[in-house]
């Protein structure tokens, strides 16, 4: 429980949630992103063809 408390209340523990957050929403974006541009290279291979 007190690394709980320290997590939410320390400035290192702060700092470490945002970069927690930050890298989340990083892996979050880059998968959207590589997604979405596979599928676009798809659709113009199959238009080649």
């Amino acid at each position: 429980m007190t690394a709980l408390k320290e997590l939410f209340t320390s400035d290192v523990g702060l700092l470490s949630l945002a970069v927690i957050a930050f890298m989340l929403g990083m892996g979050a974006y880059y998968t959207r992103y590589f997604l979405k541009h596979m599928h676009d290279d798809e659709a113009r291979m199959r238009q080649q063809q």
